[in-house]
């Protein structure tokens, strides 16, 4: 399933273990560590995540028969030459089996493929960072959006989160969150003051969202990507 098919099912209902159910596969987005640990404690299987693009296809995973890293969006698949140039991830077209042609318009693209995801790499795993034009720089620190939620969404009050950046005269950017509040639980100041100090204890303090707005839902692509641009008022 889509990442976010697997977060709303983790908040919003009981799992229990499903008899023949013998794996789980997740792409699309980077999946939070809360998720894949409230399925894996449900059912004993850790949910396997891939990363591909559209131009791409599938890139990298967590293969059947090897154990999958959390919160890892694995290994590059064999043949596929991926590496990481000031910490985004880029490779070698002509290794990428599935590769598209071109742009509607367009010449063929050649060379190196910048894929626009920031990725770091542990013991040849990879893992996602978000993507480059979304990364929040404030103050002069750079601040990833998907490590924000993450610690957002380990909290019990929250379904869904999404972190932007939002202007600041002093800092350039200051970090926005966007909260959708799980059944059972009021939107009120006292609770974003209790997100904020929960973000500085699960990362650091100058990463806590300065601004916690709360909705109904989060804007989704089709596909069930939160649509950031879209909560930054791009559209």
């Amino acid at each position: 399933m889509a990442p976010t098919e697997y977060r709303v099912i983790a908040k919003r209902a009981r799992l229990r273990p499903v008899e023949g159910l013998r794996t789980l596969v997740a792409a699309g987005e980077a999946l939070n560590a809360d998720v894949l640990h409230r399925w894996e404690e449900a059912t004993g299987l850790r949910i396997r995540d891939g990363y591909g693009q559209t131009e791409t296809g599938q890139l990298t995973g967590n293969l059947a028969g090897e154990e999958a890293r959390p919160g890892s969006m694995g290994r590059p698949l064999p043949g596929v030459s991926l590496w990481i140039d000031d910490g985004e991830l880029v490779g070698d077209p002509a290794t990428f089996p599935t590769f598209f042609l071109n742009y509607l318009g367009e010449d063929p693209p050649r060379g190196v493929w910048r894929t626009g995801d920031r990725v770091r790499e542990e013991d040849g795993h990879l893992f996602f960072e978000g993507r480059t034009d979304d990364v929040i720089i404030s103050a002069g620190y750079r601040i990833g959006p998907f490590e924000v939620e993450s610690a957002l969404v380990a909290h019990e009050a929250v379904a869904e989160a999404a972190v932007v950046a939002a202007p600041d005269e002093e800092r350039g950017a200051v970090v926005r969150a966007v909260v959708v509040v799980r059944e059972g639980h009021e939107r009120s100041d006292a609770l974003a003051r209790e997100l904020q100090e929960h973000v500085k204890e699960q990362t650091a303090p100058y990463k806590y969202p300065r601004i916690v707005d709360f909705a109904d839902d989060l804007p989704k692509t089709t596909s069930g990507k939160v649509r950031r641009a879209a909560l930054r008022g791009e559209g």
